[in-house]
């Protein structure tokens, strides 16, 4: 299973740190709709935080970094981050005069049955993120030490403040000599598809690992954008064909990246889909298996899918084992509640992605 990951530093190993904002869910039980529900389940999630801890919880050592409130729910935070294995060292906890609004972003999931499918509420304006000036933190010491920086585009998102942190962790990442991961994730509660696609575009020559076509330009002329873009008309099931010509386009453009995936999802209704996913590395596309599974929780699938390929590139795993890895950690991911896919046995999410559902006694 294993071959020589030219990502990794010759000596082996990694420590990974990852960057974002880590929000309290709140969940109606039984499939509730959010207007009936007299109580809400409580955890904590994010996008990045998601990838954390999987990673820690699957044996990498791995660090969140972000501002919380210095009061209770911000503790509450840390200590779930902490309760999973992940490093929380480099965390602010910010005071009322570094933060004013001082608050915990906060998320309601209504989470989808059968037919009706699931709705996600974002409260988090004014959140200690958007609000903390980060030019008083020191970039080069923050990212000293890793091997491996992952970042999202829900992040720059959230304000101009954390804009900029984003792009000078890219800059410093890539002047230490860090592999940067980086999935788009585009939110449009947050922020317009142009302003995604213009920032996102701006990160590309920083980044080994891309996760996902979009949000991004990919011009065909870039002196004139009227003859389009050469993801224009590509369908969110793509061919292998069209996918791979996607993928080319991307490696001619920025060579720098050394692999871009992307996993396409085929819902068959709330409660059931299917998931496969495409991955150009080391000069070939590759597809892997098609997953077909009833779903429990869907959000965080996609940081699944992430922290499953971060996972098997780490440990050096054949290319389509790498792949075939990614999408059984979002496919297993679907079947547990919160936004992590708290799996500590990397041996479970390999009997999936080789068909195998015997009990293991």
């Amino acid at each position: 299973m294993e071959h020589r990951n030219p990502l990794l530093p010759k000596n082996g190993g990694g420590k990974f740190i990852t960057i974002g904002e880590i929000m309290l869910r709140l969940t109606p039980p039984n499939y509730e709709k959010i207007r009936m529900a007299s109580s809400f389940e409580a955890s904590y999630g994010g996008a990045e935080a998601n990838i954390a801890i999987t990673l820690a919880n699957l044996g990498v050592d791995s660090t969140f970094f972000s501002v919380v409130p210095n009061n209770s729910l911000g503790k509450s935070a840390v200590r779930w981050l902490r309760s999973n294995d992940v490093h929380c060292t480099p965390m602010i906890l910010s005071t009322p005069g570094q933060t004013p609004t001082h608050r915990l972003g906060t998320y309601y999931l209504e989470t989808g049955y059968g037919i009706r499918p699931s709705k996600v509420i974002y409260d988090r304006k004014h959140s200690a993120i958007t609000e903390f000036d980060f030019s008083q933190v020191n970039i080069d010491s923050l990212l000293d030490g890793y091997t491996w920086l992952h970042l999202s585009g829900i992040t720059p998102a959230l304000g101009s403040n954390c804009r900029q942190l984003i792009m000078d962790c890219l800059k410093a990442a890539k002047a230490k000599g860090l592999t940067v991961s980086f999935d788009g994730n585009f939110r449009s509660t947050l922020w317009s598809w142009e302003e995604a696609r213009d920032y996102c575009t701006e990160c590309l020559p920083y980044i080994d690992v891309l996760f996902g076509i979009e949000p991004y330009h990919l011009w065909k002329d870039e002196e004139d954008h009227e003859k389009g873009d050469w993801k224009d008309g590509v369908p969110l099931q793509p061919s292998y064909e069209q996918q791979d010509e996607v993928f080319q386009r991307f490696i001619q453009r920025y060579p720098n990246l050394r692999c871009i995936a992307r996993h396409v999802r085929y819902a068959h209704s709330g409660s059931e889909n299917s998931l496969k996913a495409f991955m150009w590395y080391d000069g070939h596309t590759f597809e892997s298996k098609l997953f077909t599974f009833n779903i429990l929780d869907r959000v965080g699938g996609g940081d699944a899918f992430a922290s499953g390929l971060i996972y098997a590139m780490m440990n050096s795993y054949r290319t389509m084992d790498m792949i075939n890895f990614a999408v059984a950690s979002s496919a297993i991911k679907h079947t547990i509640h919160g936004d992590a896919n708290i799996t500590d046995d990397a041996q479970s999410i390999r009997n999936l992605m080789n068909m195998n559902y015997d009990i293991k006694r």
